[in-house]
């Protein structure tokens, strides 16, 4: 199985390489909200007090979640592709293992991501005021990487189970819509700046606490408190999207 994913984790990056348009396009975002929104959110933390070092501590974590968020959620669309152009067929027929298959392509999403968000946080250092620790920015890449595989996962799963170019999109957007409001990516959600029946439901929004956990990574909070949450929150949510696009992929070529 191992040399299988592998395989299919080459094939997938070689096609991103020769081809990096959907790379360069999912990065567009979060520089869009780093230079334009940043600025803006900057002055609303210091007029609140707080410096503006910490306005990027804020936003710069948030905009990387964000990016695998919504980039690796939408790779379904190339399964999609490949379904309609027949090369899903293809691999059904040879004896390359159904969970490689899944493997190979969330790895290389995910392996994508995490060169994303690598350049996101490089520009904030470079451009504005980011003080962030290596051993925060390693560990909050971590968190990309398995955030990424969870939505990866996730998508190509439900891309299998649709398969409809027309719906996919739209489930999306009316899933991933409220979750970026109730994550807190663009403003924190506090229980004192929010109010509290909003605050509630966004405790409830997994995504939250990893935004959470992103952030505390940054500030070099790695106490039990600030770390816990989020990264069983993100650990449980790899696992079980894993599962469900293994379930998935050996359904389908059944």
């Amino acid at each position: 199985m191992l040399r299988d994913t592998w395989l299919i984790f080459r094939r997938d990056m070689l096609a991103a390489l020769r081809n990096p348009t959907w790379v360069l396009i999912g990065i567009m975002q979060p520089l869009l909200y780093l230079f334009l929104f940043g600025p803006l959110m900057v002055r609303a933390v210091q007029a609140q007090g707080l410096s503006e070092v910490d306005g990027w501590m804020l936003l710069t974590p948030a905009l990387i979640a964000q990016l695998a968020l919504f980039g690796s959620s939408f790779v379904g669309f190339g399964l999609l592709a490949e379904y309609r152009s027949g090369v899903v067929e293809r691999f059904r027929v040879t004896p390359v293992s159904r969970v490689a298959l899944l493997l190979g392509k969330v790895l290389a999403n995910a392996l994508q991501a995490v060169v994303q968000a690598l350049l996101i946080i490089a520009l904030a250092y470079l451009a504005f005021d980011l003080d962030a620790p290596v051993g925060g920015v390693l560990l909050s890449l971590v968190i990309v990487f398995l955030l990424a595989v969870s939505l990866a996962s996730c998508s190509y799963a439900l891309a299998l189970t649709l398969k409809s170019e027309e719906t996919f999109p739209a489930l999306l957007n009316a899933v991933l819509i409220p979750l970026l409001l109730l994550s807190g990516i663009l403003l924190p959600i506090t229980s004192g700046a929010a109010p509290a029946w909003l605050y509630r439901i966004s405790q409830i929004n997994p995504f939250r606490h990893v935004v959470d956990v992103e952030r505390n990574t940054f500030r070099g909070d790695f106490t039990m408190d600030a770390l816990f949450t989020g990264s069983v929150v993100v650990l449980v949510m790899a696992v079980v999207s894993v599962w469900w696009g293994t379930r998935t992929f050996q359904k389908d070529s059944a």
